[in-house]
């Protein structure tokens, strides 16, 4: 039996995943249409698919699951709730704001900042405090690490763990553009002191104070933006003395604004969300 499911093709800064209300759809294994959809040229293409549902807690307005194009369900992404908020005010589905969003890591508070004719432009994310302590994320040194060194195909790497809820490892290099991502990205991925894998992210600051950042994901490999990578990079920049609190952080798909609150230790995240296109698609059931 064949299902038409209608999607929306979203991205935040070049971090493009397809959409699919649950409200309306039932997707019965989201992990198989994230590889089926997510492949370029054979499907829509993507970096994963995100379900938007009703929450399960009374404390927040709607729910979003994320699904890599390999399939793994990832806790967090925060280019994918900036998407949700304009999934959800441009359609119609709520004119809350702030809007309240369950995820895998928390209930994350979206502020909406409209255009003249009432479209979410851009939105600013609560994402939490950062963990820089996490033996679940980082198997070493009862999970904390600050400039911390690991050698991958011969190569020396310096970085620094930070956790939004999902894991990340900032490494800092003279050259950014012209390091090896495909190459090395994996390798960190995959090494041993991650025993959930984890998010590398790899920056060089420049001139005027901008982060230029490049990452490689955890389950869908090199992304043109990561929400929660940019703001583990600006944490990192600012505990290794090279940042204040406040960054921007350039990434190959757009710059997005973040700022780690002295007063409540929170990450505040803002930058765009945008629709590609909108179509149907088959699914089996």
């Amino acid at each position: 039996m064949t299902q038409k499911i209608h999607f929306t093709k979203m991205h935040g800064a070049g971090n493009d995943y397809i959409y699919v209300n649950t409200l309306l759809y039932n997707i019965p294994d989201p992990s198989a249409a994230s590889i089926a959809w997510s492949r370029p040229h054979f499907g829509i293409g993507s970096d994963g698919l995100i379900l938007i549902g009703r929450a399960t807690r009374n404390d927040a307005d709607f729910s979003m699951r994320i699904f890599n194009n390999d399939g793994s369900e990832a806790m967090m992404c925060g280019n994918g709730t900036r998407c949700v908020a304009k999934f959800l005010h441009d359609k119609g589905l709520t004119k809350k704001n702030p809007i309240r969003l369950e995820t895998l890591s928390g209930i994350k508070v979206l502020n909406l900042h409209l255009d003249d004719d009432d479209r979410v432009e851009t939105v600013t994310v609560d994402m939490g405090e950062p963990k820089l302590k996490d033996p679940g994320q980082f198997g070493v040194h009862n999970g904390e690490a600050k400039n911390w060194e690991l050698t991958v195909a011969g190569h020396q790497f310096c970085g620094t763990f930070v956790s939004m809820g999902n894991p990340h490892f900032v490494v800092f290099t003279d050259d950014v553009e012209h390091l090896d991502i495909e190459k090395y990205g994996p390798l960190l991925e995959h090494h041993e002191v991650f025993p959930q894998r984890c998010n590398i992210e790899f920056a060089t600051i420049k001139a005027d104070g901008t982060i230029r950042m490049r990452v490689w994901e955890r389950g869908s490999g090199i992304t043109l933006a990561c929400g929660t990578g940019a703001c583990a990079t600006a944490v990192a920049a600012h505990l290794t003395g090279r940042r204040p609190r406040q960054s921007d952080i350039e990434m190959d798909g757009g710059t997005l604004s973040i700022e780690w609150k002295a007063d409540d230790n929170h990450i505040m995240m803002t930058g765009p969300a945008a629709i590609s296109f909108e179509g149907v698609i088959d699914l089996d059931i």
